[in-house]
């Protein structure tokens, strides 16, 4: 979900329970240091990764149970 352009922090946090500097440091973790950087470029000060219009709405794969 952290990839992906379009979903906002603040879902990751609703669903996973990870705050935006958790979700950083497990990016940072988890990716090459290039991959890192470009992720980040990206996100930084994106206007859609900074939102989260309803909190009632779960965002929830079909297969998740």
């Amino acid at each position: 979900m952290a990839w992906e352009d379009r979903t906002p922090f603040d879902a990751i946090d609703f669903q996973f329970n990870l705050k935006e500097r958790e979700v950083i440091h497990l990016m940072r973790s988890n990716l090459k240091t290039s991959s890192f950087k470009l992720w980040r470029k990206r996100v930084t000060g994106r206007k859609l990764k900074h939102g989260f219009p309803n909190k009632k709405i779960r965002f929830k794969s079909a297969n998740q149970k």
